[in-house]
């Protein structure tokens, strides 16, 4: 990341209304007076008059001054981030009076629900200071976050540096999102699999040139982005590949020995930078909001688009995760943040990544159920599920984790 709010209504009373009134009183009315008493000076006879004492001038005067010392310290910026709940939006719907997600070359179809992507409001960064009064609040809050700034934002960037890199990461995401959702639909999307660079100390540095056009790997053609992973699936770490690059017009042969990832895969050592042709014209324009963690909504929500069915049937669905053009969904942060802002918007269910279930449990708003995902097509039976009203079976991040 309950009901729509309704609007108060007032019911008629049958009770009189009872007006404000003056009773007169019997009491006499004394009018103030100055007697004579022969004296000539008026002061003669009244109270003296209490003088102020230097000792409480100063007294009142320190007390100021520490309140307004105080205002100020609140107030002064603080090396802190602070996070909070940031707004959604949601994928079916506009942004701004502007679709969200436009499709041409395609039919589409409407929907009665909604697919929700959550966003986090952070300050800490350069140019947006937090405050303490602000990482007082995050404290005292379940749902905010106040940790050092250099755990949230890269040091020594400028504001316009982050816009930046999150503005390249949400492209990316929004492209990984089309390609994933039209794969998943059964819609063949061709790539042309450029090399983009080599890992230091890997068996390809220094055989593969930047530009590189990779089109076959032991003799089988990889015609999309797909076919690359499919066939590096069906090698051994540390055995050799023979890999065609196309090379200023000609095809050269590179043999690399692979190396094992993290995961225990086959890799190259290669950086691949992908063009994709979309068989269908997909924009998506989210406004300014940034970065890579909105991708498995942008996906869920161009396959709503592109089914008859009524995928969400009337619910309010909100979730997060990155995505890559095979739809695997990753890991983001703040899902705490996000968690609360699915469920102030209206959500009653929220789709998380498995990778992030742990900081999930015990930190759930009442009436939002989490559902844990890891591809997209986990994400796409998750919300047909929850239109169908057939959604009780779902894996959530709190049964993992109990």
């Amino acid at each position: 990341m309950s009901d729509e709010p309704t609007e108060p209504t007032i019911e008629p009373t049958t009770e009189p209304t009872i007006e404000p009134t003056i009773e007169p009183t019997t009491e006499p009315t004394f009018e103030s007076t100055i007697e004579s008493t022969g004296s000539t000076n008026p002061d003669e006879g009244a109270p003296p008059v209490e003088r102020v004492s230097n000792r409480s001038v100063t007294l009142s005067a320190s007390m100021l001054i520490a309140a307004v010392l105080l205002a100020v310290a609140v107030l002064l910026p603080v090396p802190y981030a602070v996070s909070n709940p940031g707004p959604t939006e949601d994928v079916l719907g506009e942004v701004d009076g502007t679709p969200l997600i436009t499709i041409e070359g395609a039919t589409t179809y409407d929907s009665t629900g909604e697919l929700r992507l959550v966003t986090v409001s952070a300050t800490g960064g350069p140019g947006f200071p937090s405050s303490q009064l602000g990482v007082l609040r995050a404290w005292l809050s379940p749902w905010s976050v106040a940790q050092p700034a250099e755990l949230v934002f890269p040091q020594h960037a400028t504001q316009d540096q982050i816009d930046q890199s999150n503005n390249q990461q949400m492209v990316s995401s929004q492209e990984s999102a089309s390609v994933a959702a039209l794969t998943e639909l059964g819609y063949e999307v061709p790539a042309t699999l450029i090399v983009a660079g080599t890992i230091p100390g890997s068996d390809a540095e220094g055989k593969f040139e930047e530009g590189d056009v990779l089109t076959a790997i032991n003799g089988t053609p990889l015609p999309d982005y797909a076919s690359l992973t499919t066939t590096m699936d069906g090698v051994t770490p540390g055995d050799d590949v023979v890999a065609t690059v196309h090379r200023q017009g000609e095809d050269v042969q590179v043999t690399v020995t692979t190396t094992a990832s993290e995961d225990g895969r086959a890799l190259m050592g290669i950086l691949v930078d992908p063009e994709f042709d979309m068989p269908v014209d997909i924009t998506i324009d989210a406004g300014n909001i940034g970065g890579p963690s909105a991708g498995t909504m942008f996906a869920l929500g161009i396959v709503d688009k592109l089914t008859e069915q009524d995928e969400a049937n009337g619910k309010v669905v909100a979730g997060t995760g990155t995505i890559d053009a095979l739809g695997t969904v990753g890991a983001i942060g703040g899902i705490r943040q996000k968690l609360a802002g699915a469920h102030r918007d209206g959500a009653t269910w929220f789709l998380a990544p498995v990778a992030n279930c742990g900081e999930v449990v015990g930190h759930v708003p009442n009436g939002l159920r989490v559902v844990q995902i890891s591809t997209l097509h986990e994400a796409r039976e998750a919300v047909e599920a929850i239109g169908a009203g057939t959604a009780d079976d779902l894996p959530t991040c709190t049964a993992m984790g109990s």
